[in-house]
């Protein structure tokens, strides 16, 4: 049974609170896909963060992928034990600790992302390849504002 659409004028009809259902749904699909990985969402970004910019300070990771700091010590805590990072001491401060990614953290940033990538493509699979490009060039537009 088809839904009825919404009237004109009602919230759902407004641009951020379809943005934001999009957002939701995308997120759930893409946290389901990363769980089939062992992954969760969050040691997800930050993995990915220390593998595009590795070594990196702890702090300035943080700051990166905007998590409080407390987060982040408890996120590296288990990416460590997992061994999919190293943390030493920043050799250019070593008041700082710098994370590093290893050989198994970068197979499970790749593995990741191509869990990401099927589950966004299921998110977009409403839309042909060229409507795709169109919408994710809107969005860019509409992010940058």
């Amino acid at each position: 049974m088809a839904s009825t659409p919404p009237a004109p004028g009602t919230i759902r009809t407004l641009p951020s609170w379809l943005l934001g259902r999009a957002a939701a749904r995308g997120r759930g699909l893409v946290a389901e896909a990363l769980a089939g990985e062992d992954m969760k969402m969050w040691h997800h970004v930050v993995l990915s963060a220390v593998a595009d910019r590795g070594p990196v300070a702890q702090a300035e990771l943080g700051r990166t992928v905007s998590l409080d700091p407390k987060d982040m010590v408890g996120i590296i805590n288990d990416l460590q034990s997992a061994g999919l990072v190293l943390r030493a001491p920043d050799p250019h401060d070593r008041r700082k600790n710098a994370i590093t990614v290893t050989d198994e953290g970068q197979a499970a940033v790749e593995r990741c992302a191509r869990a990401a990538q099927r589950a966004n493509s299921e998110l977009l699979a409403p839309l042909s390849a060229a409507e795709r490009a169109q919408f994710l060039g809107m969005l860019q537009r509409v992010v940058e504002g």
